[in-house]
């Protein structure tokens, strides 16, 4: 079992049950579950709680990707509701059980009657939070517009090299994750490339580089570029294996519910074209 943090006072020890460790504040509690072997499940028809959403790694070893926050539900439902599972009031509480997937896109609602009063438990991290808005944000490597694979390019002429700009290849990229009251918003934004040209050079631009235009001659590009004095011929395929790396730079606060914390992460993804180079040939 893997508690989950949330907002609330001092941990406490939980108990393990079948549908997994719960901790909880007064009134609000979070938890993550692990049972293997059990399908997932969301509410029953008849209103009864079933187990907590389960998971698999490709491995076969248990991993769950849920998390559950609990609310106290008032007033509780009636003695005849099928919420208390066949107890009665007094005997027990009714929760408002809300689970969320990691990238907090998916989420399963339903009433979940508790034995016994929730323990008091940890508070939540905001850079766990931060993370799961940036896994939320599908951020991918450079859209490499120049230099292109189907492109012809000479030796001993400037290669200009730029990327095309979208939230998911290059920022700015907004999202926020919440728990336990807390709410945390990133935003990520590409703050370098660095360019493996495969001849040996590497090259590292702060910024998305310069489209080039006819009206630039053989002049070379004025934020990002290369040169390269030798042929792709003694490569594989005839070609360079040219690997663009950018570097996101994540900015994230607390929006809600944690006193104005702040903070950065770093991610790092590539893309790898094949470039060739020839020799400008002569003819007498």
């Amino acid at each position: 079992m893997a508690l989950a943090a949330v907002l609330g006072a001092a941990p406490t020890a939980l108990a393990d049950g079948p549908g997994g460790g719960v901790g909880c504040g007064d009134y609000i509690c979070e938890v993550e579950a692990d049972d293997p072997g059990q399908a997932s499940t969301g509410s029953s028809a008849d209103g009864q709680a079933g187990s907590e959403p389960q998971g698999s790694s490709g491995s076969g070893t248990s991993s769950n990707p849920w998390t559950c926050v609990y609310e106290l539900l008032s007033p509780q439902p009636p003695a005849a509701s099928l919420d208390w599972e066949g107890h009665t009031p007094g005997d027990g509480a009714v929760y408002k059980q809300t689970c969320h997937y990691l990238d907090s896109l998916n989420t399963i609602v339903r009433n979940q009657w508790l034995a016994d009063p929730p323990p008091a438990a940890a508070a939540v991290d905001p850079a766990v939070l931060a993370q799961r808005a940036v896994d939320s944000m599908k951020l991918a490597g450079p859209d490499i517009a120049s230099p292109r694979p189907t492109g012809k390019y000479l030796i001993g002429m400037p290669m200009w090299m730029w990327v095309d700009q979208s939230p998911t290849t290059y920022g700015p990229n907004t999202a926020s994750a919440s728990a336990g009251g807390v709410s945390v918003t990133a935003t990520a934004k590409v703050s370098k490339i660095v360019w493996t040209m495969g001849d040996g050079a590497v090259v590292t631009c702060a910024g998305p580089g310069t489209p080039y235009t006819a009206a630039a001659g053989k002049s070379d590009s004025p934020t990002c570029g290369h040169t390269y004095s030798r042929t792709s011929a003694d490569q594989a395929g005839r070609r360079y294996q040219v690997t663009a790396t950018s570097t996101w730079t994540i900015d994230w606060q607390v929006s809600a519910g944690g006193g104005g914390q702040a903070g950065q992460l770093t991610e790092t993804r590539q893309t790898q074209i094949l470039v060739p180079l020839v020799e400008l040939q002569v003819l007498n």
